[in-house]
């Protein structure tokens, strides 16, 4: 439920709390009294004096609303989030304080869904490693290695929501044999369920992880998932980078017990681990699943459609679920 302390006929200012994009924030800006947070000269000193005129903040999915912030604005009503994910925003605390939370969910699911299988190929085919090895002007001095056929594999998708579905419907068209993970068999789903992201990494050819992030998948992937996915086996992650135990992972690149990876999502961006970067046999993406005009664009226009909703009838078009969800 809205917070009851907010009038939706008063006017209230938005507080933007982190880096937009470009026409989000002039919309914003545009159409409602806005606040930009990392632009003020002193944010704390703007929290303590004028806190109490914030009814909205809309903020990145990186970024969230931290519970200092959501503290200092007694009359927050919602929190916009503009990107699918939401974990950086602590919702039940927010939901027992009245706030409303929201996301954008299905319109960066093509994208996401296109890059993690691209992801896949490329790590298996090894085509970004062959770029490098063309552009260092070895081919015709030493026989690029061979690589691993990606049509027809043992595919499991650690999370079966919009994106994990997705991914598994583009796979149905490279013949592959796709197994899915979550807490229980998705209702109408024809792929084979398995209990335990180590079951599904034991009996797959590659990992491909889809799962939401927050406290509940914290390290899901395991050293001994990556153990059981084996030294033939590669991993794509397209997710969170806190669900991968990212340690685990570099040592088990190093040792070569897993054949490769692809990762767009890291545990502390932009910092990626040297053991990563100095594999031949990673993949790696500067977190680029949804970075397409389409659906930034698509993305921007539904949190300014939740800010519109929540400012003039007092509700948001897109509420993320009452329980934090287990997968995208």
């Amino acid at each position: 439920m809205p917070n009851p302390s907010l009038r939706t006929s008063t006017p209230g200012t938005v507080l933007q709390v982190s880096a937009l994009l470009p026409a989000l924030e002039d919309a914003l800006s545009e159409h409602f009294h806005t606040v930009r947070l990392t632009e003020l000269p002193d944010p704390a000193d703007y929290l303590r004096d004028h806190g109490k005129d914030v009814v909205a903040a809309v903020t990145s999915a990186r970024v969230g609303v931290s519970d200092a912030v959501m503290d200092a604005l007694p009359r927050l009503g919602a929190i916009v989030h503009f990107g699918v994910g939401y974990e950086t925003t602590d919702v039940i605390r927010a939901r027992a304080r009245g706030i409303d939370v929201s996301n954008t969910p299905d319109v960066l699911t093509d994208c996401v869904a296109d890059l993690a299988v691209g992801a896949l190929i490329d790590v298996m085919r090894r085509m970004s490693a062959a770029d490098r090895y063309v552009r260092a002007g070895n081919w015709g001095t030493t026989p690029f290695p061979l690589a691993s056929r990606m049509s027809g594999k043992r595919v499991g998708i650690l999370g079966l929501g919009r994106i994990g579905r997705a991914v598994a419907q583009r796979l149905d068209g490279f013949g592959a044999q796709v197994a899915y993970c979550t807490r229980s068999p998705v209702p109408g789903v024809d792929y084979r369920h398995l209990p335990t992201a180590e079951a599904l990494a034991e009996a797959c050819d590659a990992l491909v992880v889809t799962v939401a992030g927050g406290h509940g998948t914290n390290g899901l992937v395991s050293a001994a998932v990556l153990d059981a996915l084996g030294p033939e086996g590669y991993l794509v992650n397209v997710a969170r980078g806190s669900v991968v135990d990212e340690p685990a992972l570099v040592a088990a690149i190093e040792a070569e017990r897993i054949a490769g990876a692809a990762l767009d999502v890291f545990a502390d961006e932009p910092n990626v681990p040297r053991g990563l970067l100095e594999s031949d046999r990673v993949v790696l993406l500067p977190h680029i699943a949804s970075a397409t005009h389409e659906t930034r664009a698509a993305m921007g226009d539904l949190a300014l459609r939740n800010v519109r909703r929540f400012m003039t009838e007092g509700i948001l078009l897109t509420p993320v679920p009452e329980a934090s969800p287990t997968t995208h």
